[in-house]
């Protein structure tokens, strides 16, 4: 498992891959599901992907932005899920048990993200919290630069009004 040959011939070792963009994976994954345990589920299930399919990947230039979009891809796969549109939160005032639910920093910023609508969300996170450019994101999310650039400026007009007065 430690290392693979791709169609370039260079080894790329998925476990140094697990190490250096574990943490980008699931972050992305926690922002989309907004759930500890969901964003676990895709967490494994990306790194299982990249097992898998790592003959496909064409060296380490492409392994990022293949990651990025896998995480995206398993994040909507796992909200289309029929299984998760039958659940409903559990009430933690109410049952007074333990909430597995993740705990959000108190930053009405990271809140209002967290509100966006998901292909909202998603652009934001890349734009902001990974560094990406348009082109770039562009390619990850397989949308065009204008659209990338549209979802941009509507994110930040809805965070604009979401926010207003509080920062």
């Amino acid at each position: 498992m430690r290392e693979r040959k791709t169609t370039a011939g260079k080894l790329i070792d998925v476990e140094e891959a697990l190490r250096t963009y574990g943490d980008m994976v699931y972050r992305l994954a926690l922002v989309q599901m907004k759930n500890r345990s969901e964003a676990e589920d895709v967490f494994q299930e990306v790194f299982l992907r990249l097992v898998r399919y790592r003959e496909r990947i064409e060296g380490e230039q492409h392994l990022k932005p293949w990651l990025l979009r896998v995480t995206v891809n398993c994040c909507k796969k796992q909200f289309d899920n029929a299984y998760r549109k039958r659940t409903v939160p559990l009430d933690t005032e109410r049952s007074g048990g333990e909430s597995y639910e993740m705990k959000f920093p108190g930053s009405p910023v990271y809140d209002a993200v967290l509100e966006l609508p998901d292909d909202y969300r998603s652009v934001i996170h890349l734009f902001y919290y990974e560094q990406y450019s348009v082109r770039e994101i562009a390619d990850i999310l397989g949308l065009s630069e204008s659209a990338v650039k549209t979802r941009l400026s509507r994110a930040r007009g809805m965070l604009k009004n979401t926010l207003k007065g509080e920062v």
